[in-house]
């Protein structure tokens, strides 16, 4: 299945019925799994761990040296989940001594142009429309979409199930199960239609957009916000994941929109 254009390193670890096709070029510390499709001109490069079932197009270069200038040549890594698309030119630098490794899990859709800088983690189903750049240092969690031309600061943390809308500039950390848009980012709802499809309840949905309406809507500040919700919501993996996220956050959140938080 490895077309004989290719230039495949001898010592190259790769798994049964990959397909690699004319003029794609793999080094040699590189591992990739059953069934993934290499397609012409990509290049991956030492340090790749890719899954079983991946797609990746023409054009992407994964596992490329970090464009840090404090990178030392350090042997690292990026780990690539099982059924992960990645479009044309996409660009995944591996980690650095950070975090030894940068992660796209299982499941994800990485458009074209995109690029995904060193360290960063990113969970699962997630969808990153065309051109998406992701600085040093970023968590993306689980079903995260970031519509097109989305830019993200380095160390900035995206909660599960957000929603970004295209062109936004995240400056700050952006909270689970949000939508967050204009500028400067902020919330404006949270994101119910991709809830529903996920299978949350009616009830679910009803208790994220009361805890955020206290932290959002209500002009509370953060340190108040949190001590209403922790008092008038019951204990739930909801409840708790939310807060965490908020208490935990380095950076700060998002603003509300029209708020001075």
């Amino acid at each position: 299945m490895i077309q004989p254009l290719a230039y495949i390193h001898p010592q190259a670890k790769i798994a049964d019925n990959v397909v690699v096709e004319p003029f794609a070029v793999i080094h040699k510390d590189v591992e990739i799994g059953e069934g993934t499709w290499i397609g012409s001109n990509v290049v991956i490069m030492d340090g790749a761990r890719i899954g079983k079932n991946c797609r990746i197009f023409p054009g992407a270069v994964i596992s490329g040296v970090p464009q840090d200038l404090k990178f030392a040549g350090e042997v690292t890594t990026v780990e690539i989940g099982d059924n992960t698309v990645i479009r044309e030119c996409v660009t995944i630098n591996r980690g650095t001594k950070d975090k030894w490794k940068t992660v796209v899990g299982s499941n994800c859709l990485i458009q074209a142009y995109s690029h995904i800088a060193h360290d960063c983690q990113v969970g699962n189903n997630c969808i990153f429309s065309n051109s998406t750049t992701l600085a040093g240092h970023i968590t993306i969690g689980d079903y995260v979409v970031l519509a097109g031309l989305v830019a993200i600061h380095q160390f900035v943390k995206v909660g599960s199930h957000a929603f970004v809308t295209g062109g936004s500039l995240v400056r700050k950390d952006v909270p689970p199960y949000v939508k967050a848009a204009r500028e400067p980012l902020s919330y404006v709802g949270i994101n119910s239609v991709g809830l529903r499809r996920r299978g949350f309840s009616s009830e679910q949905i009803n208790e994220i957009q009361e805890i955020y309406r206290v932290l959002f809507v209500q002009n509370n500040n953060v340190t108040k916000a949190l001590d209403k919700i922790e008092a008038e919501f019951q204990p739930t993996e909801i409840r708790d994941e939310i807060v965490d996220f908020i208490r935990n956050s380095a950076r700060g959140v998002m603003r509300g929109f029209g708020s001075n938080m």
